[in-house]
């Protein structure tokens, strides 16, 4: 057996803008991302990006809805989430600042991605509102950072009240996502 250390490139923001496919960096290490996502999944993202849209422009609110654009995290880190949005007007090129709300919906290949490590990164990262949507079960998990910095449940019902982007106070309809 051999004492040798093993060779793990450590890539960065720079490297990542080169490759081709679809790809996300996390600590410096590349993660093939999923093939598409089924028709049941991406209807379920429609939908949600079309609560949120309809929430912002009920409350007036200068925020965007973003479907699958990477997040620069760290100049060693860069994540996809299936839905972000940005306090303000959109990015020109890809997200920099800290989301105001970040959504993943599960599937079978990225569950494990998304309760754990994902949710970390939002964590450690100051995402205020982390919500996790289930096809499976026909959940969702609004997370929101309490005053120690960890994500507990909020309370919700049809309608799902976040306030974002320091005074947007939004009613989001829940209750047709599935």
């Amino acid at each position: 057996m051999s004492t040798a250390p093993q060779y793990r490139p450590h890539y960065t923001v720079a490297d990542y803008q080169l490759w081709d496919g679809d790809w996300e960096l996390w600590n410096g290490t590349a993660v093939a991302m999923t093939p598409s996502p089924f028709g049941r999944h991406a209807r379920i993202n429609g939908r949600v990006a079309t609560a949120f849209n309809n929430a912002i422009d009920a409350a007036d609110c200068r925020a965007a809805v973003l479907v699958e654009i990477d997040w620069i995290v760290a100049n060693d880190t860069v994540l996809r989430p299936d839905l972000t949005i940005v306090c303000g007007e959109p990015p020109d090129r890809h997200v920099e600042e800290t989301p105001a709300v970040v959504v993943e919906i599960l599937s079978p290949s990225t569950r494990e991605r998304d309760l754990t490590f994902k949710k970390t990164v939002y964590q450690q990262n100051g995402v205020p509102w982390y919500i996790i949507v289930d096809p499976d079960t026909e959940s969702i998990q609004p997370l929101r950072l309490n005053a120690d910095s960890q994500y507990e449940l909020a309370p919700f019902s049809n309608t799902l009240s976040i306030d974002i982007c320091q005074d947007c106070a939004l009613e989001v309809k829940i209750d047709r996502l599935f």
